[in-house]
């Protein structure tokens, strides 16, 4: 099978992360879409981190619900070390060996890829898909980078065509934080988690 692997905090999970996710799916034929929560990230502390890895699981779960291609893939979750991209994939690809990976990254990763945690080590694991978007760099930057990263490390990447959407979990959480509105940013059943639980509210920053 081919499989692209959506990997986030997704705290929370929203839209923008979704419309990736469909583009991908479309544009490269797959047959699966994983997301993956991060339980441990390496680039970020936990405290930073507005609710908890059972939240977060449960908000992805209700996002993707009714996509039969879609996944929760709870690998990195369930880890109690920090999880690096290059590990995860490293133990897909021996787990999963008939399958194809694709990694499912933003533009600006493109370019910072270098400086995570033995990409040596993960390129050979998949195929990076790197998502277009009209407001960071060039398309032809981009694929100066990809160029670049394939001369250098043999990496296998692709331009992931998206429309542009100005949402971020940051930016949803202050929403939240504000007492402003999130509808149409987050899936419905999202929206009303958040709510029922009280996520991201002023008294539990």
């Amino acid at each position: 099978m081919k499989i692209g692997i959506m990997g986030g905090t997704f705290d929370p999970i929203h839209n923008g992360h979704l419309v990736i996710a469909s583009a991908a799916y479309e544009q490269f034929d797959l047959d699966r879409v994983w997301f993956l929560p991060n339980g441990n990230p390496p680039h970020k502390a936990l405290s930073d981190i507005g609710s908890s890895i059972d939240d977060r699981l449960r908000m992805v779960q209700l996002a993707i619900t009714g996509h039969t291609g879609y996944k929760l893939e709870t690998y990195e979750a369930r880890r109690k070390s920090v999880s690096c991209s290059y590990e995860t994939m490293e133990h897909f690809s021996k787990v999963y060996p008939g399958d194809e990976f694709y990694f499912i990254v933003g533009a600006d990763s493109l370019f910072t890829i270098e400086k995570w945690v033995h990409p040596e080590r993960l390129f050979p694991t998949c195929t990076i898909l790197a998502a277009f978007r009209d407001e960071m760099d060039t398309r032809e930057q981009m694929e100066r980078q990809m160029h670049y990263l394939e001369e250098k490390y043999r990496a296998k990447s692709a331009l992931l065509i998206t429309p542009l959407m100005d949402i971020s979990s940051s930016g949803l959480r202050e929403r939240i934080k504000e007492g402003k509105s999130i509808r149409g940013l987050v899936p419905d059943k999202v929206e009303e988690y958040i709510k029922k639980e009280c996520l991201y509210e002023s008294q539990n920053q």
